[in-house]
């Protein structure tokens, strides 16, 4: 497969054909960065694990070049921690099964240039190759600009497939804000009970993060416990683990919605939830 970077890296970790790769998957992940689809696509990645039926592929947009680094990192040059984290995100994809890692190696300063299409062109690439049933990317009220950046693309991507070639899930996870904000009705729980060692494996593979200084393997498993404990506060806890997600299948059923509006309207449901909570109990 050509992809618009020449230094795109695409691994298969079974060595099955491209092709096979690509047709098989059922659940995709599209983040961006090196150990987004290991917080975020997780759902996906266990719901794959060990089966012949369902099969999760992963998509890594940026390059990872300018993490941040402490400790035993801290002289790494960019190149290096950009070598170190491509690396990382092939294990990842080995010990998660995953049926393809394709890692496109943009800077992120490419990615977030509106008028640049190459990324763009890429998903259709993809696309064009792979129908998954369900997809996975980051929540249009992530506060990380890059995180933006990445999943606009994939939502006009994702409208100009076919209708009978779309997936039937469009999922926009937390990772950078949570999404404990929306309002429990739109919260979409996804249950990661099965298999927390793998959760906990997956994460501290990206050893440059960890040890570089900051502990998402701590904080990822504490959020996903929190979720699954503050989801609902009148009955006993359902799952063990649970990330949150906004349902954006609604922008792709419907290209004429306004993006930015549809986000707009979940904040303004929660404004008026927080609002009338409030005016409940002022005399």
């Amino acid at each position: 497969m050509s992809f618009s970077n020449t230094s795109a890296d695409l691994f298969i970790p079974d060595g099955s054909k491209e092709s096979e790769a690509f047709s098989r998957t059922t659940h995709m992940g599209i983040g961006a960065h090196q150990d987004d689809l290991e917080v975020m696509a997780l759902h996906g990645i266990l719901s794959c694990y060990q089966s012949k039926e369902q099969w999760f592929g992963g998509i890594t947009v940026t390059n990872g070049a300018g993490s941040s680094r402490a400790n035993q990192y801290t002289n790494y040059t960019d190149e290096q921690m950009r070598a170190v984290r491509a690396d990382e995100q092939r294990k990842a994809s080995v010990v998660g099964e995953y049926s393809f890692m394709t890692q496109l190696d943009y800077p992120s300063s490419v990615v977030k240039e509106v008028a640049n299409r190459d990324y763009a062109n890429d998903l259709k690439t993809i696309f064009s190759k792979a129908k998954p049933r369900v997809v996975y990317t980051h929540n249009l009220a992530d506060k990380h600009d890059t995180h933006v950046a990445v999943v606009i693309p994939v939502i006009k991507a994702l409208r100009e497939i076919p209708k009978e070639e779309q997936p039937e899930e469009v999922y926009g996870v937390e990772v950078w804000r949570d999404l404990n904000w929306l309002i429990d009705d739109e919260k979409v729980l996804l249950d990661l009970n099965d298999r927390p060692n793998l959760v906990r494996a997956l994460i501290s593979i990206f050893d440059s993060q960890i040890t570089g200084g900051k502990r998402y393997d701590l904080a990822l498993e504490g959020r996903l416990r929190g979720n699954a404990t503050f989801f609902d506060s009148h009955s006993v806890d359902q799952t063990q683990m649970a990330s949150y997600a906004m349902n954006l299948k609604p922008l792709i059923d419907d290209p004429t919605m306004d993006i930015a509006e549809f986000v707009d309207a979940f904040v303004k449901r929660f404004q008026t939830d927080v609002r009338s909570r409030i005016e409940n109990f002022i005399v």
